[in-house]
């Protein structure tokens, strides 16, 4: 059987041993497909975007518009509903910025956290808030040798300790768990043993969120030598690839 499937390749070449070539129709057909998908990949974000901003707008002005205080009112405009929306979480902003309204805002947590089935709900919301806000406090991204030897993740350094004993420093690594990162693993590793890298917290959000579509153009590794901690000892440098050369 394998022989008579060679013999049913060799067929379908020419004399000459090359693949015949596609035909014109063939090639016109991926061609088309290969630029509709192009322009598709360009122009999702944007309509995603656009459709986000409309529905908040439709939403927002479905809330804000049929208020006496604004019903047929010269501020009664397509939009209104957001441009209060924003200024509302703006003064909202400004008051947790005060002792007062932290003391306000934990009163709200406390008053919600009493109440069956709805403090879940707000329980879960607040989670994922704060996975969006977790860039103010993660200090830097790293990779580590988890869950094995051999195979390294990314985390983020939430915190240092240090030991006035033996001179050394470890570092509180959580490793957030993708696309998800409200869940994780906290690991506690020697500062030595970590891998350093160029990248910033913003991208390596991106790329949790992504499930790894999202990569940095560039992306450096480097470990520092326990001998000297001023320079880093590069071990590898990637390139994403969209930086990959053609292929032949």
């Amino acid at each position: 059987m394998v022989t008579q499937m060679q013999n049913g390749d060799n067929g379908a070449k020419s004399r000459d041993g090359e693949e015949p070539k596609p035909s014109v129709l063939k090639r016109v057909e991926g061609h088309i497909q290969r630029r509709t998908l192009a322009g598709l990949l360009d122009l999702v974000p944007a309509l995603v975007t656009l459709f986000v901003l409309i529905f908040l707008v439709e939403k927002t002005d479905g809330l804000i518009r049929p208020l006496p205080i604004v019903r047929a009112q010269p501020w009664d405009f397509p939009g209104i509903g957001l441009i209060v929306g924003i200024a509302a979480f703006y003064l909202v902003g400004l008051m947790v910025s005060t002792p007062l309204g932290l003391k306000l805002s934990g009163w709200k947590d406390n008053l919600i956290g009493c109440l069956p089935v709805i403090r879940n709900i707000f329980g879960v919301t607040q989670q994922v808030m704060t996975s969006f806000t977790s860039q103010y406090t993660f200090s830097r991204v790293v990779f580590l040798e988890w869950p094995r030897e051999g195979m390294i993740a990314m985390g983020f350094v939430t915190g240092r300790a240090y030991s006035a004993k033996s001179n050394e420093t470890m570092a509180i690594v959580y490793i957030p768990t993708i696309p998800n990162p409200t869940s994780g693993n906290m690991a506690l590793v020697m500062e030595d043993d970590l891998v350093e890298t160029d990248m910033n917290v913003d991208d390596a959000m991106k790329l949790v969120f992504s499930g790894g579509i999202v990569l940095p153009e560039v992306l450096s590794f480097a470990r520092v030598p326990r001998e000297n901690t001023e320079q880093l000892d590069l071990i590898g440098r990637f390139e994403s690839e969209s930086k990959f050369p053609p292929s032949k």
